[in-house]
């Protein structure tokens, strides 16, 4: 029910989406990162990888944008049709019950049914709008936010190998700033959940190192 609780809200991306869209982001450059040897031979080869790191990116952040104005479309229609139907008469149990499926379950029971019929209630009486959702220019600015959370993730872990010619110690703080991004992402989570953004960016940082180490196993 995010449209009829957050329609006024300035993004639909919380910190939750943007932080994943940078994990995610930082783990498709690392599998191609990870791929350079120290012994790889010639500055060429090493181009070519960080090259295609980027290409991945480009791909994936156009996929994960438009993939998110799908998503949007359809939370919009759903959100619709409860609507339609709250307004088009559904008695007041099924009405709460409705409401009761489109919350976290926490939530319906922390409100009980006094605070679902009043939602209930006020959303019945709103007049239904004239015609049906559409994706609007917040949304496609949203997937723009998207393509460029996954693709510029990609970039700081480029850094190290534009400054140096050293295959090894540019792999060094190419991974080096994977795991400081990673721990960033983690603290954020952790802010926004009211968790320890100490403890939690360690434990993000550490698990992006085992996906990292786990995609690259398989061949990732």
């Amino acid at each position: 029910m995010s449209a009829t609780v957050n329609e006024g809200s300035d993004t639909a991306l919380d910190p939750v989406y943007r932080a994943s869209e940078v994990i995610f982001g930082l783990l498709m450059a690392m599998s191609f990162i990870g791929s350079i040897s120290v012994a790889t031979d010639g500055r060429e080869e090493v181009r070519t990888l960080l090259i295609a790191a980027l290409g991945c990116n480009l791909a994936w952040g156009l996929v994960d944008a438009v993939m998110h104005l799908v998503a949007t479309k359809t939370q919009k229609r759903r959100n619709y049709a409860l609507l339609e139907k709250l307004i088009g008469g559904k008695d007041a149990i099924e009405g709460r019950a409705l409401l009761a499926d489109e919350m976290p379950a926490p939530l319906a029971a922390s409100i009980g049914e006094d605070g679902l019929e009043q939602l209930r209630q006020r959303l019945s009486g709103k007049t239904m709008p004239t015609s049906r959702p559409r994706l609007t220019g917040r949304d496609f600015g949203d997937a723009v936010i998207v393509f460029f959370l996954v693709v510029l993730s990609t970039f700081p872990l480029v850094i190290p190998f534009m400054l140096t010619d050293d295959t090894s110690r540019a792999l060094l703080w190419s991974r080096l700033v994977a795991v400081g991004m990673l721990f960033i992402a983690g603290a954020t989570l952790a802010r926004y959940s009211n968790g320890s953004p100490w403890w939690n960016g360690i434990v993000m940082a550490t698990l992006g190192a085992l996906l990292m180490a786990a995609i690259m196993a398989l061949g990732g």
